[in-house]
């Protein structure tokens, strides 16, 4: 216990936050199993392929696997980006796993040298200054850290070979938030809170103090005065992130367990209170997962079970709203999990990765 006390405060948590967190549950390789499947399954999946992409000339028109080559599959470029975290995530916390074998092949395979240093030189391109900025840089960020944290020697070649990439997308995050006035508040990929934390818990894994600095200055400076968040108004016909707890989730991180507990009574006053005889935060409803956009509100569900984890684990011990955000979290993770199946690509090639940031208790440093 000493030992894991030391190491989440070597990682950047506080002592009242360590303590207020909950012990981790015995992970579960059948349960991963099926997660790690759609991520296999997708990696090198070429077509269908959603691009972002600027065309400087015709001489840009290429297939994915040529701008890109390391991360072209799973639909579109973040999605492969968080499946080949999926992967090493799965494959270190259960190296004994049938599937991690398999996981590491992908990654060997994926995360060579010369196809990362092509990555890089993509991202450099112009017409790209905000390219994937900033949902899919977040997740290169915590693929990064992931493997630093794989006490495996090919892992950490890995790492280094991801460096390069590593930099380029650091300095593009750092440039960004110096520039950004205004937080970005919507339930899809440009989310602002979700991004930080994502990238926060990156920065102090990998030590990284200058953006972790920078991360925390500029959370305060954008929702340390926030009060009263619509949170009746949620969620959007589209959302995969609330807004609300993507910023509860993220000052969790930034502040003191007491400080943080009067920040959340002021930002979420209505926590534990019914609204319009429902119970209080009910899972959202998924009315077609074949539509792209529809399977949106499986992910929110998701999301929403492990920030509302986070929130109550950011709270001292004997907070009373620790239980009913964590009666939310359990209703909105027994609503989404069954849910994963990969039945339809739409859902298939990125819920997995939720599923397991869930699950593993990756938010919560675990």
């Amino acid at each position: 216990m000493r030992a894991l006390l030391i190491a989440a405060l070597l990682a950047g948590g506080s002592l009242a936050q360590v303590r207020a967190a909950p012990p981790a549950p015995e992970p579960d390789a059948a349960a991963v199993a099926r997660f790690v499947a759609l991520a296999a399954d997708c990696a090198r999946r070429e077509y269908p392929n959603h691009l972002s992409h600027t065309l400087a000339s015709d001489a840009d028109a290429r297939p994915p696997r040529e701008l890109t080559p390391a991360f072209f599959g799973c639909y579109d470029w973040h999605s492969a980006v968080h499946g080949h975290w999926l992967l090493a995530r799965a494959a270190r916390l259960h190296p004994l796993a049938p599937f991690a074998a398999g996981a590491r092949a992908t990654l060997a395979q994926d995360l060579a040298a010369d196809k990362l240093a092509a990555e890089a030189a993509y991202l450099q391109g112009e017409g790209r200054r905000s390219f994937e900025r900033p949902y899919g840089l977040a997740w290169l960020l915590a693929l990064s850290a992931e493997l630093h944290r794989w006490q495996d020697p090919e892992a950490q070649q890995w790492a280094r070979n991801l460096e390069p990439l590593e930099r380029v997308v650091a300095g593009r995050v750092a440039t960004w938030l110096a520039a950004l006035h205004y937080p970005v508040r919507v339930g899809e990929h440009s989310q602002s809170a979700f991004a930080f934390g994502l990238m926060l818990d990156a920065a102090r894994a990998r030590g990284d103090q200058a953006l972790a600095g920078l991360l925390e200055a500029k959370a305060r400076e954008f929702f340390a005065a926030d009060r009263a968040c619509p949170l009746a108004y949620e969620p959007s016909g589209e959302d995969f992130l609330s807004p609300c707890l993507g910023e509860a989730d993220l000052m969790r991180r930034v502040l003191e367990p007491r400080q943080y507990a009067r920040w959340l009574r002021d930002f979420l006053p209505q926590i534990g209170v019914p609204h319009g005889g429902e119970p209080w935060l009910a899972p959202a409803v998924v009315t077609d997962r074949s539509d792209p956009k529809l399977a949106h509100l499986d992910g929110l569900n998701l999301s929403r079970a492990w920030m509302l984890e986070g929130i109550a684990a950011g709270l001292p011990r004997a907070d009373a709203r620790r239980a009913a955000l964590e009666a939310a979290a359990r209703a909105h993770r027994d609503a989404a999990l069954p849910a994963v199946t990969g039945e339809h690509y739409e859902g298939g090639h990125w819920l997995g990765t939720f599923a397991v940031y869930l699950t593993t208790g990756a938010g919560l440093g675990k």
